[in-house]
């Protein structure tokens, strides 16, 4: 399982994050669209090599193929819409907020799968990138759609720990290289 080998991989010095990979994926209570989903578009966002590999593949058989690419295509998008929202929210001059963004992003529209689905792993993505903005948007829909606060808070939780793991994991691959 590609779980057991990331939590193998990590040091020692990083025990917690082995616990708490086991604990958020391996016992999440999210139902597996929303849990695998969230697995594989933070797992993109995250930019590690190491973590997409091992955990993709098990994201994949997990997924119905609409799933599959409508978490990569929410980890696509808000790539993009994270930093533009972040960069227009963290400028000074508020002028930048009343302008048209311009920029395509359909697939938000009709993501082909449950709206609420594609919103969780968007807001996910959107923790991993820090773009408070976007944070705030798709938790509110989310909410406005009947979602718990506490499966809001899962899929945050997947993205600390799956960012965690990645962080850890390349930069041991670095130091193991220099």
């Amino acid at each position: 399982m590609a779980l057991d080998t990331l939590k193998s991989a990590l040091p020692d010095y990083a025990k917690d994050l082995k616990l708490n990979l086991g604990s958020v994926i391996g016992n999440s209570d999210l139902p597996q669209q929303q849990l695998w989903g969230t697995v594989l578009a933070v797992s993109i966002a995250a930019r590690s090599p190491i973590v997409l590999r091992e955990l993709e593949p098990e994201a994949k058989a997990n997924l119905s193929p609409e799933a599959y690419t409508a978490a990569k295509a929410a980890a696509a998008v808000m790539a993009m819409n994270n930093v533009f929202y972040r960069t227009r929210h963290l400028l000074s001059d508020p002028e930048y907020g009343t302008l048209r963004a311009g920029l395509r992003m359909n697939v938000i529209g009709n993501p082909g799968v449950e709206k609420a689905d594609f919103e969780l792993w968007s807001l996910a993505v959107s923790a991993v990138n820090g773009c408070g903005q976007c944070l705030d948007s798709h938790e509110q829909v989310l909410r406005k759609a009947g979602v718990s606060r506490e499966v809001v808070q899962e899929a945050f939780k997947i993205a600390a720990v799956v960012q965690a793991v990645a962080t850890t994991l390349d930069a041991e691959a670095a130091l193991a290289s220099a």
